[in-house]
């Protein structure tokens, strides 16, 4: 029976319990014939149809179906003819028995109004299933030429489709088409839902107390600093009674002792405090930590859950491709998330029929290469390195790369050139585009790269990756990395404009420090040599739209994400670090939020917000399409940047462009405006380092404006030069009362002259 119903049952109608245990004993019927048909008299497995068979027909009986009675003591005799060697389950007889197996399901899916239309409606079919099976059941000989009668057309006003006998014609079309899981009316249809709500709350509350838990680290922290504090204070009342007991004062003697006898079970009271609260903070972490992986562990199911009808599938879909195809599965104890079993089920399935479809060569070819006539498919899956690793072999032909090679140059995806350069990597990666297909013909199963576009969606949806390997003419191998549980994410925890936020650390590639003398600027865009490749730099806040980066020193945090051409370096204020977290869905009233996955708690409780890398990526390509990335740092291409910034302020146009000629041949970095007005709105707008001012101006004198930057709070340390034709003393004067830091008279001031006094103040043109 289900493991999701091993405790109290009382809920469920009869008919509901004979659905689970027909859901459990038909696995064990298709298990026992695969087995059967492909290793010949297995007497364990011919047992365990038999008790399966017997369960069916016993469970049957309760609620009254007399077609699945039927149906299964006919089954149960063809059993106990080959267990007796009267009978060989050839795979045209194990075509009609899984009929029967089809038929018994489909029966116990249906709801209680709905059984007796629907028997009345195929009862053509049923009688022809249960006759093939009599048949097969009384043979006294294996007739290997033995094959079921045709389908006989069902009446149109059949409310569900009825299991015909299979034929390979019928399987190809069956298995053309997605699998769907079957709807189950009733309650039980309600149970995942609700299952899962009370999951995520459970480990949302599991996750709270762990976060909790975490939070008493400060209290004890401030315990062991008040402790020290406290030894502070009792050695100065040690010395204290140590200078005391040298005075002739009885009184003050016998209290300089009282009070360090009242002080020493002080001292002895905070130690036992902070022991029992050390051992408490332990014992609360171990216990909701224990909690949160014991939420977890009910989350998790076996990875058999999610492919135990894969051998069936191979097995079926290859008969009916003239193909003999064996399906192995190893690691099926592997635990995985049930929401991950659920998404990749989909993909797994295709990625098989492609290996049967366009991988695996006839019997007759295969021998003739020399290879077993029964084509091999392993699907494997492993816990590695704290992740889901699922590998998928096949024995067949493999890709032809230099096909993948030519239809690339064909659909103008590459140049001859650098089509022949791509190695075979770069060439399978073409793959995973969408509609790329390498099959001449188009048929109803999907030939190899067919629909991978969809199977790479699905694992990068789940924060995984899949790779692809081939050798022609000997297999073609799929590696999937998946996280083992989607509630629980490891993650690189870094700061943006002092904000948490995190990356899961399956999407980073590295965590780097980029020092400013490395990052180079060509055509607007900034990057650095970083393995032999030049990696582009974006701004982590920019793409998030939190304003320009917040990240100075010498050095640039960066986090490298993505892959292949869309690689790039973020840059970010700050790396905290890695840590697990609780993820926690967004509220859907906010909808999708761009560049955001999910949200958590740190340890600390801080909130932090959990970045979607595909959508990051996304974001950056736009940025560099618009060019709208801004400048992060004074590398070696931003020299404008290093340069200081003097502004010359003269109504004159001449004074103005000689000035300012005169500086930017030295290096500086020179704005203008044209009188006293302008030049305060431009002061106030960017960062100067100097400003050089006439007198006489209209709107706004020069000892105005002085006046002004001199009692701003901002600018008040700015320097400023005044350079006029007015050369008397009270001018002068006038000007350095203002506040003027220099005054220079443009009737003696030559080209030299100008740009000593520029020195004197602020020094060369470079910061």
């Amino acid at each position: 029976m289900s493991q999701d119903h091993n405790g109290d049952l009382s809920q469920f109608s009869m008919q509901e319990l004979f659905r689970m245990e027909a859901d459990a004993q038909t696995v064990i019927l298709t298990d026992g014939l695969l087995a059967m048909e492909r290793h010949g008299g297995d007497a364990g497995a011919v047992e365990a149809m038999m008790r399966a068979a017997h369960s069916i027909k016993g469970a049957a009986a309760i609620v009254g179906l007399d077609v699945v009675v039927q149906l299964a003591h006919g089954m149960e005799d063809a059993f106990v003819a080959a267990q007796n060697g009267k009978l060989k389950l050839t795979p045209n007889r194990v075509d009609v028995l899984l009929a029967g197996v089809d038929l018994i399901l489909q029966v116990s899916r249906l709801d209680d109004n709905g059984v007796t239309p629907w028997l009345a409606a195929n009862g053509s079919l049923i009688q022809q299933t249960m006759d093939s099976i009599g048949t097969i059941a009384f043979l006294s000989e294996p007739l290997d030429s033995y094959s079921p009668p045709p389908p006989q057309s069902q009446p149109a006003a059949a409310a569900v489709p009825a299991p015909a006998i299979p034929t390979p014609a019928d399987v190809a079309a069956l298995l053309a088409e997605p699998e769907e899981a079957v709807a189950v009316p009733g309650a039980r249809g309600m149970a995942p839902m609700k299952s899962a709500q009370n999951f995520d709350r459970l480990l949302s509350l599991a996750s709270e107390s762990r976060i909790n838990a975490h939070q008493m680290h400060p209290f004890l922290q401030a315990m062991q600093r008040f402790k020290r504090n406290q030894a502070s204070l009792f050695t100065v009342i040690e010395q204290l009674h140590e200078a005391v007991s040298g005075t002739a004062d009885a009184s003050l003697k016998e209290k300089s002792l009282l009070a360090l006898q009242k002080a020493q079970p002080l001292k002895q009271f905070v130690l036992e405090q902070i022991t029992d609260f050390e051992n408490w903070e332990r014992r609360l972490l171990t216990v909701s930590q224990n909690m949160v992986d014991e939420v977890l562990a009910l989350r998790m199911r076996p990875f058999r859950d999610g492919v135990q009808h894969f051998p069936r599938m191979v097995r079926d879909l290859a008969r009916s491709l003239g193909k003999d195809v064996q399906l192995r599965i190893d690691g099926e104890d592997t635990l995985v998330d049930r929401d991950i079993l659920a998404k990749i089920e989909s993909p797994l399935n295709h990625m098989l029929r492609n290996a049967i479809d366009h991988g695996m060569e006839p019997p007759a070819e295969r021998v003739a290469l020399g290879k077993p006539a029964c084509g091999s498919i392993v699907l494997e899956a492993r816990h590695r390195a704290g992740m889901l690793s699922i590998e998928i072999s096949d024995d067949g032909r493999g890709v032809d790369l230099e096909k993948i090679r030519r239809t690339v140059v064909e659909r103008k995806m590459a140049s001859a050139a650098m089509a022949a350069a791509m190695s075979q990597a770069e060439l399978l990666e073409f793959l995973f585009l969408p509609a790329f297909s390498l099959k001449e013909n188009t048929t109803e199963i999907s030939g190899r790269g067919v629909g991978l576009d969809i199977v790479h969606d699905v694992m990068r949806q789940q924060n995984g990756t899949v790779r692809l390997e081939s050798e022609q003419g000997v297999g073609f191998r799929s590696y999937i990395t998946l996280p083992l549980t989607q509630s629980i994410v490891r993650a690189l925890v870094v700061d943006i404009k002092g904000e948490a936020y995190a990356v899961p650390i399956v999407k980073v590639e590295r965590v780097i420090k980029v020092a400013q003398a490395d990052i180079h600027t060509l055509e607007n865009k900034q990057f650095f040599e970083h393995g032999g490749e030049h990696l582009g730099l974006v701004s982590a806040a920019q793409v998030l739209e939190l304003g320009d980066s917040s990240a100075t020193g010498a050095e640039l945090p960066v986090v490298l994400i993505g892959n292949g051409t869309r690689r790039y370096a973020m840059v970010v204020d700050a790396i905290r670090g890695e840590q697990s977290l609780a993820v926690q869905a967004i509220d859907p009233i906010f909808g999708k939020m761009r560049d955001i996955s999910a949200a958590a708690l740190l340890d600390d409780g801080e909130p932090v917000l959990i970045l979607d890398v595909p959508d990051l990526l996304l974001s950056i390509d736009k940025l560099l399409h618009e060019g709208g990335l801004h400048q992060l740092a004074r590398g070696a291409g931003g020299e404008k940047r290093r340069m200081k910034r003097i502004l010359v302020v003269d109504d004159s146009l001449t004074v103005r462009e000689m000035e300012r000629k005169l500086l930017v041949g030295r290096g500086f970095d020179v704005d203008i405006a044209i009188d006293g007005i302008d030049g305060w709105n431009v002061v106030r707008s960017g960062e100067y380092d100097l400003v050089i001012t006439d007198v006489d101006m209209p709107r706004m004198d020069g000892i105005e404006l002085v006046n002004l930057i001199k009692k701003d709070l901002h600018l008040h340390k700015l320097p400023v030069m005044i350079v006029s034709y007015k050369d008397r003393p009270e001018d002068r004067a006038r000007g350095m009362a203002a506040g003027a830091d220099y005054y220079l008279t443009k009737g003696s001031f030559h080209d030299e002259t100008l740009l000593d006094a520029v020195a004197d103040l602020i020094g060369d043109a470079h910061k």
